[in-house]
């Protein structure tokens, strides 16, 4: 399994630039923004990304058993990617944002302050059983979960029976084990999925999805996705960059002026015109109420992840799909063009590669990826 990353790269989180690349201004290696995928070095066999917006965290899962951060880390020593100073061997799972890395052990959940200098954990639990451990699914904990702020623990019901948790910007999405699903948090750009712009204290099931077994969630910095047991993908919360996949009025605004046609074409345009019917397009700022995404009429949707403004899916036949803003280079079509609409990763069927999974920083993407003849070995 390989893993690529593209997007905002102004803290090498993504790739850095080699001495012998320092003289080829073509080298995406160092580049602010990597608007194409590249794949990244030491990432052999079984492993996880995390990543925040200046920092990537990557959890290798066979032998070694350890994390090794890249980025924007004065956790750690000044080489462009190296262990953490703190002891990761055993380590399970890891989450990494601005201010805590997390790390959950067999025995126990560490969380760390990457703004202290003490060597201890700011907060730990002790993980007392081995079936505490298998529910141990960051950022969900035993009787919780953590956040990136303080209080950095959150007290869950055990009657939710919790399977995962997405945190947002500010929210919160909860798919229980009978494939339920609950938000809470910041309502302001319909975020949660209840139809308001109201905030929510307490975990608030999803109604407009009750009856539907959801099988994955994640959020965005202001909106919310999940797929379905059938791989259908449901969307809700603020479009402004297209994030959702349906129409946003500044993209297509945009689009338009790019595309404006001279004096004269307009002229014309507009004597064809005469006497037809013309139709308003709708566009949508905020779906408060989740909506369904047809990414690609011939598969289902696999796993889905959600940056900032952009979301990525992968399809059951191994394709990328993105759409959002992409400013970055976070889309991976080779520009930074903003999209409303998913579009295929070129790049991933050109090189034969078939995808199994992506994870989204805040502005950019990280994707696994495996050669399909080894898929067919």
């Amino acid at each position: 399994m390989h893993w690529f990353g593209f997007g905002f790269n102004a803290f090498a989180q993504i790739c850095v630039q080699e001495k012998s690349d320092k003289e080829d201004s073509s080298s995406a290696a160092g580049e602010v923004k990597v608007n194409v995928p590249i794949e990244l070095k030491n990432h052999v066999g079984r492993s996880k990304i995390r990543a925040s917006w200046s920092r990537r965290a990557s959890l290798f899962l066979d032998e070694e058993k350890s994390v090794r951060l890249a980025g924007f880390c004065a956790f750690i020593s000044n080489e462009s990617f190296s262990p953490v100073m703190v002891d990761t061997r055993g380590c399970r799972d890891a989450i990494i944002s601005e201010t805590h890395f997390t790390l959950a052990f067999p025995d126990r959940i560490e969380c760390w302050d990457l703004q202290s200098k003490e060597k201890v954990p700011s907060w730990s639990m002790e993980i007392l059983t081995q079936s505490q451990n298998s529910d141990v699914n960051l950022p969900l904990v035993p009787g919780g979960y953590i956040s990136s702020k303080t209080p950095i623990f959150h007290s869950l019901s055990s009657h939710l029976q919790a399977k995962s948790l997405a945190l947002g910007g500010e929210h919160a999405i909860l798919l229980t084990a009978a494939g339920a699903v609950y938000t809470w948090g910041q309502g302001s750009h319909g975020e949660l999925g209840h139809g308001g712009l109201i905030p929510e204290e307490e975990p608030r099931t999803v109604e407009a999805l009750w009856g539907m077994s959801m099988r994955s969630v994640a959020a965005g910095g202001w909106h919310s996705v999940c797929v379905g047991d059938g791989g259908d993908l449901y969307v809700w919360g603020w479009n402004e960059s297209g994030q959702l996949g349906l129409p946003s009025r500044g993209l297509r605004k945009a689009s338009q002026q790019k595309s404006e046609p001279q004096a004269g074409e307009l002229c014309g345009s507009v004597s064809a015109c005469l006497g037809e019917e013309r139709h308003e397009e709708v566009y949508i700022s905020i779906q408060a109420f989740p909506a369904l995404v047809d990414v690609s009429p011939s598969c289902e949707i696999r796993t889905v992840s959600c940056g900032s403004r952009h979301t990525a899916a992968v399809t059951t036949t191994g394709c990328l799909y993105t759409w959002g803003w992409g400013e970055y280079g976070q889309l991976g079509h080779q520009t930074t063009t903003s999209l409303d609409e998913p579009k295929c990763v070129e790049f991933f069927r050109n090189e034969s590669l078939h995808v199994v999974d992506v994870v989204c920083g805040p502005w950019n993407t990280f994707t696994a990826a495996v050669k399909k003849e080894v898929l067919a070995m």
